[in-house]
């Protein structure tokens, strides 16, 4: 029988991260505007200016993230070639007790770790995933990583906003933006609990309250201060 394991985590991760905020964010921008004024104009273009502002400083953020990772593995993967090559027994050391941690004994630690020591780049890989804990990142996830969240966010925020486009009033599109975008939450919430391996109803009610809050948080203030 064949294992089955998850290999999108990434890329899922950059999903939740876009969509979240984008369900969230948008939808309570548009509560808040609702309980302040009375056009429907007003919110789909506020809507809109935050949804584009949000998805490029959303995307830019996951680049920025994306090239971090990939600058701080390669860091860290030039500092073991320095320390290969002139602190070698150090590293020999280290790399023993690595294979100890696995219940090696000292005659195969030893014969493993001079081993790998005549296969530098095989040797600095080990370290780094076993040392470090580092998994080489791809050199294109910076750019997958904006993408997606940045997408993601537009999609999310287009579904809070698109109740206006067919209101007459802000606190009509109001009703019925917070109908699409509950059944939107729920869904989501149980995608993401599903993909993420999460206890469904856990997972589901947390993504919904979280929205719900903020949009309800927006309403108030806009209603108090008007």
């Amino acid at each position: 029988m064949e294992e089955q394991h998850f290999q999108s985590s990434e890329k899922v991760r950059d999903f939740v991260i876009g969509m979240s905020d984008g369900l969230t964010v948008p939808f309570a921008l548009a509560a808040g505007l609702s309980g302040a004024i009375d056009s429907t104009f007003i919110v789909i273009t506020a809507g809109l200016a935050e949804i584009a502002a949000g998805s490029i400083a959303m995307g830019l953020g996951g680049y920025l993230a994306g090239r971090t990772q990939i600058e701080h593995y390669d860091a860290e993967e030039n500092r073991e070639y320095q320390e290969i090559e002139n602190l070698h027994e150090v590293e020999i050391k280290e790399t023993k007790e690595i294979f100890a941690q696995y219940g090696l004994n000292d005659d195969l630690q030893e014969k493993i770790a001079r081993e790998m020591a005549k296969n530098p780049k095989k040797w600095v890989d080990f370290m780094m995933r076993f040392e470090l804990g580092l998994e080489r990142p791809d050199k294109n996830r910076a750019l997958q990583s904006a993408f997606v969240i940045g997408v993601s966010y537009i999609v999310g925020g287009l579904i809070p906003l698109s109740a206006y486009f067919f209101s007459d009033t802000t606190q009509q599109g109001l009703m019925y933006s917070c109908g699409i975008t509950l059944v939107c939450l729920i869904v989501f919430g149980l995608v993401k609990s599903k993909l993420t391996g999460q206890p469904l109803f856990k997972g589901t009610l947390r993504v919904a309250l979280v929205g719900a809050m903020a949009a309800a948080a927006a309403y108030l203030l806009a209603k108090l201060i008007t």
